[in-house]
């Protein structure tokens, strides 16, 4: 199923310093999505991207705040559509994939279609960026569920109530980790297609730095851990106080059902101290799992407020 007249398709693309690449980004979602608006962020560039981008033929805005995530948060905010494309602005994605992406979540009635980066260059998919990728996903798919092999991939395609439900959070780079979050933790219909990826062009230089923005993505996963899992997540706090406590206290006891005597009296309150510890750290995942319950509602009700993708085309 084409998209119709009716179904506005917007193509999003943040960009920085990509004066290189942007506008070749533009003219090829332009001749893949002829109908849909494309919208170039740029988020502080130091060349000529905007000029680029609006020569191009882009609707071009400015992001003030740093990193992609608030880039992100922005052009959900603003702009208004039914389904939209999701690309990095630096001409690695296959815009011709694009078409594909978007009837297959209009067909299925989707609410995010991933593009899983496929690529035989070493330069546009580094195995150090493989490693990391492929480690960070399998972490997430065993706390919140398997369904994605690429969750970083920066070539999306998501449906309005998707994007009006998020709750934007992330600065950077791990943002492509929340967007992933939301959908699992809200049992959303999703799928991931095969996408072709190549390298950069010359010129082009990659914003991305692996240990960094990697270690921000691992703590993204720790955070929404944190706040979409408490229960689990303090359990572990609390396995762990439990565990040192009984180690500690076995000698004691031993020496206790011994003698009549308890000779290590700091070891005995270590031992208090801990069990105390992982009590409270039940006791927190408790009450936060109950508080999680109720903003994870709030969160579905938004969700439910927006239509599935072409249903109001279905109605008339």
């Amino acid at each position: 199923m084409k998209p119709s007249r009716t179904t506005r398709v917007a193509v999003l693309i943040p960009c920085y310093n990509e004066a290189v690449a942007i506008a070749a980004v533009v003219r090829d979602f332009a001749a893949a999505l002829p109908d849909a608006g494309i919208y170039v962020y740029d988020n502080n560039s130091c060349d000529d991207t905007m000029a680029v981008a609006k020569a191009a033929g882009a609707i071009v805005r400015r992001q003030d705040l740093q990193g992609k995530g608030h880039v992100v948060r922005r052009m959900f905010a603003d702009v208004d559509a039914d389904v939209y494309v999701l690309v990095d602005g630096d001409a690695t994605y296959h815009a011709a994939d694009a078409p594909a992406m978007v009837d297959r979540l209009l067909d299925e009635k989707l609410d995010m279609v991933v593009g899983s980066r496929v690529s035989d260059e070493l330069e546009a998919y580094r195995r150090g960026h493989r490693f990391g990728n492929w480690l960070l996903t399998e972490l997430t798919s065993r706390i919140f569920g398997r369904t994605f092999t690429d969750m970083l991939s920066g070539y999306r395609v998501f449906s309005r109530r998707f994007v009006k439900s998020y709750p934007a959070h992330a600065a950077g780079f791990e943002v492509e980790t929340e967007l992933t979050v939301h959908a699992l933790e809200q049992h959303m219909p999703v799928a991931e297609v095969p996408t072709r990826y190549i390298a950069r062009m010359d010129g082009s230089v990659s914003k991305l730095s692996t240990w960094t923005d990697g270690w921000r993505i691992l703590m993204t996963i720790l955070k929404l851990t944190k706040n979409g899992k408490p229960l689990a997540f303090f359990s572990v706090g609390a396995v762990i106080s439990s565990v040192l406590s009984l180690i500690l206290a076995i000698p004691l006891m031993t020496t206790y059902a011994e003698t009549g005597l308890v000779p290590r009296f700091p070891t005995a309150i270590l031992c208090a101290a801990l069990m105390l510890l992982a009590a409270i750290f039940l006791v927190c995942g408790l009450t936060l799992d109950t508080v999680t319950l109720g903003r994870r509602e709030a969160r579905h009700l938004a969700y439910l407020a927006c239509t599935s993708p072409g249903e109001d085309e279905a109605r008339d």
